[in-house]
């Protein structure tokens, strides 16, 4: 697309749509990198670094805090829903609306205007969210760049409706592969099938009782469930080989090692011949005790709830900085279609975090 520079100047909801405006599907994100590098380098009151197409800026006042406010930049490939439009309802449709391009917004606009920030600020802006975890910008900043987000405690800008949600769960899948052998079904005595032989899997999965313990006052829900079943190979073939995917979305007292034992130990009576980590991301802790947070929360308030998903809020609890994830979007619209957030709540949010940072 052509060059076009980002006004910092709009109001948090016109500059939402400036931003869904420049399509940013992952793999995608340089020309809005561009756009952002360039606005935040006018700002005399930023130190402005890049990394790919990660671009972090950075208050140097010398506050006794630093504070982290964090957004990804790509979005879910567009579904016919860009350029961006607003209906006379007020509410701004298009891809990112709620995911996460308001919450880009707010984040842009607060370094626009908090000049002298009761504490430190840094503003990161990242690629590759929405794809493998191996592509994600923000592990990358951080494997290359560790003291660009050094802090005391982060917000991610992800879309919560406006309420603030602590840490996140963490995710692992594993797959549970049986063996058989393999023989033509009219004969099937003759092998042994490897799809039966997953029975007492689908069997534990479906007595399986999920906890909901209490992390720092926060009620989490754990899962555990079966989201793949693959076997055989010709409707008159008996499988030799099943392989059933487990997902474990767990809660943030547990460590991946402790998570990882459990899920082991769980299947350990089923017959399972291989037992193969295919993904594993550890949970965050909701970080509610650190005084920032307490401020924070003061400053937007309502209740906060757990993050049920996982988020970036992990990346920046293995670096040690307690996080929690906050924005105007609507999760459950996230991805969709006809995605869309109320434009009146883009500004409000800036108002809170405003608030926040200048109280």
């Amino acid at each position: 697309m052509p060059h076009t520079p980002l006004d910092l100047t709009l109001d948090a909801a016109e500059l939402t749509a400036r931003l869904v405006d420049f399509p940013s599907p992952s793999g995608e994100e340089r020309a809005l990198a561009d756009a952002i590098e360039e606005a935040l380098r006018a700002l005399p009151h930023l130190t402005v670094d890049r990394h790919g197409n990660n671009v972090v800026a950075r208050t140097n006042l010398g506050r006794a805090e630093r504070v982290i406010l964090a957004g990804h930049i790509d979005t879910v490939p567009i579904a016919d829903n860009v350029p961006s439009r607003l209906d006379e309802d007020g509410v701004l449709w298009g891809c990112g609306t709620c995911d996460m391009k308001s919450g880009v917004a707010v984040q842009l606009r607060i370094a626009q205007t908090v000049t002298e920030p009761n504490r430190d600020l840094t503003f990161v802006f990242y690629d590759n969210e929405e794809v493998a975890a191996h592509l994600n910008g923000l592990g990358h900043v951080a494997e290359a760049h560790p003291d660009w987000l050094a802090g005391d405690f982060a917000v991610l800008l992800e879309p919560t409706d406006g309420q603030v949600e602590g840490g996140c769960q963490g995710t692992l899948r594993v797959l549970l592969r049986t063996k058989g052998v393999r023989a033509h079904s009219a004969r099937a005595w003759m092998g042994s099938n490897a799809v039966h032989a997953a029975t007492p899997i689908l069997q534990k999965l479906a007595a399986y009782e999920p906890r909901k313990p209490v992390v720092e006052g926060l009620e989490f829900h754990e899962g555990l469930n079966a989201v793949r079943i693959e076997g055989g190979v010709a409707t008159n073939v008996i499988p030799d080989e099943c392989t059933v995917t487990v997902n474990f979305r767990y809660a943030p007292d547990r460590s991946e090692d402790e998570a990882l034992a459990f899920v082991r130990d769980y299947f350990a009576d089923c017959g399972v011949d291989e037992f193969i980590v295919d993904d594993h991301t550890g949970a965050a802790r909701p970080g509610l005790t650190h005084p920032a947070a307490a401020a924070f929360m003061a400053a937007v308030g309502g209740e906060a709830r757990p993050k049920f998903g996982w988020t970036d809020v992990s990346r920046f609890s293995a670096l040690g900085v307690p996080a929690v994830n906050y924005s105007p979007g609507n999760p459950l619209l996230a991805h969709k279609i006809d995605e869309r957030v109320e434009a009146s709540l883009i500004p409000l949010a800036e108002e809170k975090l405003r608030s926040w940072l200048t109280s």
